[in-house]
């Protein structure tokens, strides 16, 4: 059998590395980060707490939110090949 995905809007804010405090703010708490060993003022990543736990967002990750509220990291090549932008 196969099977569509159900067409559904989601929210998503892609990580430039420069944008953390709006990712914590669009998920509505403060997230663990992870420095970069060798430039320590730098974050090479971020912790995202999801439905099935902590799930590492690298620089470039989009985060999404789910239909259920959920946060969860995407590699931009699959955000790409799933979703596009919705004109309001």
């Amino acid at each position: 059998m196969k099977y569509r995905k159900k067409p559904v809007v989601i929210e998503a804010t892609q990580w430039t590395g420069y944008n953390t405090e709006k990712i914590e703010k669009f998920i509505g708490h403060t997230l663990t980060k992870q420095m970069n060993v060798i430039n320590l003022d730098e974050v090479s990543c971020l912790i995202i707490p999801t439905l099935e736990g902590q799930h590492i967002a690298n620089l470039g990750d989009w985060i999404i939110k789910g239909v259920k509220g959920e946060f969860y990291p995407c590699k931009p090549d699959i955000f790409k090949e799933t979703y596009e932008e919705v004109e309001e």
